[in-house]
């Protein structure tokens, strides 16, 4: 985790970022900065009502944006093949080479030690 400091309403916070993302903290750091400018929390109001306007501005911003957004379509059903596909002769080859090493070392193990 790394500190990351941001400048919210002409105030200093520093919060914690997972290790790589201290980029992203600050653009999100500013996009609040940006909200409290812009009418999140005039002169004189405390650090909490700020920050209470410019979290509902940018929920509503997030609630137009999925309100917005078309419902999502439901997937096509797979169509389930009346047969089943056969195994490639390959595949059948090795399943069968493989079934033949583990009965040759289930033989083995059966084997009384001497």
């Amino acid at each position: 985790m790394t500190n990351v400091n941001l400048t919210i309403g002409g105030r200093p916070y520093t919060v914690s970022a997972p290790d790589g993302e201290e980029s992203h903290v600050e653009m999100l750091g500013r996009m609040v900065a940006e909200r409290v400018a812009n009418g999140g929390g005039g002169a004189g109001q405390s650090e909490t009502r700020m920050l209470l306007f410019a979290a509902l501005m940018l929920a509503d911003e997030l609630h137009e944006l999925h309100r917005q957004m078309p419902p999502p379509q439901e997937e096509a059903e797979e169509e389930i093949p009346a047969e089943p596909a056969q195994p490639a002769a390959e595949v059948l080859a090795r399943i069968e080479a493989l079934a033949a090493r583990v009965e040759k070392l289930a033989a083995h193990l059966e084997v009384p030690a001497t």
